[in-house]
């Protein structure tokens, strides 16, 4: 399991943009670190736990496979 420290000013979206490459993972990070939901903006020294990303699955219709 993997974790990212905080540092002063970090924020849920910025930290998903350094950790994930994306902005788009911020829900999946909140997720997995809900005692941490009161910040928006955070002080120093939070350890963040990162979940590795779940694997992505395409779900096709049978005749587009």
């Amino acid at each position: 399991m993997k974790y990212y420290l905080t540092r002063s000013g970090d924020t849920w979206d910025y930290i998903a943009k350094e950790v994930y490459g994306s902005e788009a993972y911020t829900s999946f990070l909140m997720q997995n670190n809900q005692e941490y939901l009161i910040y928006f903006t955070f002080p120093a020294d939070i350890k963040l736990v990162i979940e590795d990303l779940p694997e992505e699955t395409t779900l096709l219709p049978d005749w587009r496979s």
